[in-house]
């Protein structure tokens, strides 16, 4: 999560229910992030226990899969409105209805209420759910088409998180038979930044945004048949394929560790910090180091914060290499200066965890509230308001910041190096694992402590930092549906039927 934090503390394997407050005490940000984290994992391991991996309440299972042949246009997917879990996590289909405005009308309640997946109408009925609970494809209906009522559920093309490119093939949906439909669920933070609702403005400009949010991500995505190695395509075969495909792709490919080491030249400051302090930074801060590129140690970089990536500036517009911003930095630590490396996303780019682009800040325009990059952001980014684009500044600079030394590969971007300690600044020192494999948006985060001299990170009995794997992003897939051509689609779900019973039927036994 880029959000800014003073450090993450939550840690199953301490098995701790709850945060307690105290009285007379610092409230800290750490301690209520941990709460919810806690409350999030014993929620979705409940949910995960009783209903399995993945599954929909019968009557309302979401994600139903029709196939809607393209004929003179593009293939489409339509999406049924309901919900369904993903290892205890809630993703819910319903498609909002258009508001209405002020005297054109009043809104349709039967239409509201089978948008929001509540009613047992257009796609799945109470029944729609064979004896071992999966859920059964209700097939087409020959009087009615569901690929003519397009709007009031979501599809392939228009989801609300997987932005799809109708002008790139590869975006398309494959033009073999079979293929699978399969769910891909992560979360990510939002900030003011992409929705300026969150920000009080009572509160005035001046001030920063406050709390972040967590937002819930899923995507209905295509997987062309060769890459399961299903010989038949009876449901179960396909789900343990598919099963076999999510293990290789979710086991941790990646470790890193982190530490301190007091710099040669540390003499040179000696009153900045405690003289024998390891970290020489000022400030307690939170280091996160992020992969850029994806790929093994030959290919793969990688990008560093010392604000664990929380230093956001919202653009107002774009004008070749000059991007005009809705704000600057509140002082000097979280400002933008010739030199920054900063990427152009959007929420397009951040959901679909593509690497950006890195520019360098050339020129800072501080009246004009506007920065002039290294080179125009690529034409698919940053161009559409409604996708909220803004500057995401890293703290690797060509030194390597305060007293580093990486090396910076062509894309702007840190080289990853395997099997020795990489400096990042002040110390602080990044480990990573020979014969890793990595993945863009993969993360590590470190709080560096004034107070300690050092780094937070766990450490074996002869005080060595141990290996970790990434804190994130941690994704989950389910499968939807063995798509093998127009009214041939196996579903592939799961449906549980609710607990609760009459009361003479529980008075009965």
């Amino acid at each position: 999560m880029h959000a800014d934090l003073s450090r993450v503390t939550f840690r199953p394997a301490k098995h701790y229910s709850g945060v307690l407050a105290q009285q007379g005490r610092v409230q800290l940000d750490a301690d209520a992030n941990e709460q919810t984290a806690i409350h999030l994992h014993q929620v979705r391991t409940v949910a995960a226990d009783l209903i399995g991996q993945h599954g929909g309440p019968s009557g309302a299972v979401g994600f139903h899969i029709h196939y809607c042949p393209g004929n003179r246009e593009l293939d489409d997917l339509l999406i049924g409105p309901g919900r369904y879990y993903v290892d205890g996590i809630l993703c819910d289909a319903a498609r909002p209805p258009a508001g209405i405005p002020v005297g054109q009308g009043s809104p349709d309640n039967s239409a509201a209420a089978a948008a929001s997946g509540d009613s047992n109408g257009a796609h799945d009925s109470e029944d729609a759910h064979d004896s071992n609970g999966s859920a059964r494809s209700n097939g087409s209906d020959d009087s009615e088409n569901p690929c003519d009522s397009k709007g009031a559920t979501w599809t392939y093309w228009d989801q609300p998180d997987a932005y799809r490119d109708p002008e790139d093939p590869l975006e398309r949906l494959p033009s073999a038979f079979p293929y699978l439909v399969y769910l891909k669920v992560f979360e990510r933070e939002v900030t003011a930044a992409e929705d300026p609702e969150l920000r009080e403005v009572a509160l005035g400009a001046a001030l920063p945004d406050t709390a972040a949010r967590i937002r819930t991500v899923w995507q209905v995505l295509p997987l062309d048949g060769s890459e399961l190695d299903v010989s038949e395509g009876g449901a179960d075969t396909v789900r343990e394929a598919f099963r076999r495909w999510v293990e290789r792709r979710t086991a941790p490919g990646a470790f890193a560790a982190f530490r301190t080491e007091r710099p040669p030249r540390a003499d040179d400051d000696p009153c900045l910090t405690h003289p024998q302090s390891r970290y020489r930074g000022p400030e307690n801060q939170l280091y996160r180091v992020e992969v850029h590129t994806g790929g093994e140690a030959g290919q793969a970089t990688f990008v560093w914060s010392r604000e664990n990536g929380s230093v956001v500036f919202p653009i107002a517009s774009l004008d070749g290499t000059w991007v005009d911003l809705s704000t600057l930095g509140s002082d000097d630590k979280l400002d933008l200066a010739a030199g920054d490396w900063v990427e152009v996303v959007d929420s397009a780019y951040t959901s679909r965890g593509v690497p950006a682009d890195l520019l360098r800040v050339e020129e800072v325009d501080l009246p004009g509230r506007r920065v002039r990059l290294s080179a125009e952001p690529g034409p698919g980014v940053a161009r559409l308001a409604d996708r909220h684009p803004f500057l995401r500044r890293w703290d690797h600079r060509a030194t390597g910041g305060r007293g580093g030394g990486t090396r910076h590969h062509r894309d702007g971007a840190v080289r990853l190096e395997e099997g020795t300690w990489l400096d990042l600044e002040d110390g602080v020192q990044v480990w990573f694992e020979p014969g890793g494999f990595y993945r863009t948006g993969d993360y590590w985060t470190a709080a560096a402590r004034t107070a300690t001299g050092t780094v937070e990170w766990p450490l074996d009995a002869d005080q060595e930092p141990l290996l970790q794997p990434p804190a994130g992003i941690e994704t989950h897939y389910a499968p939807l549906a063995w798509v093998g051509g127009e009214n041939a689609t196996i579903d592939l779900r799961f449906a549980f039927p609710p607990l609760a019973v009459p009361i003479e039927a529980v008075n009965r036994r």
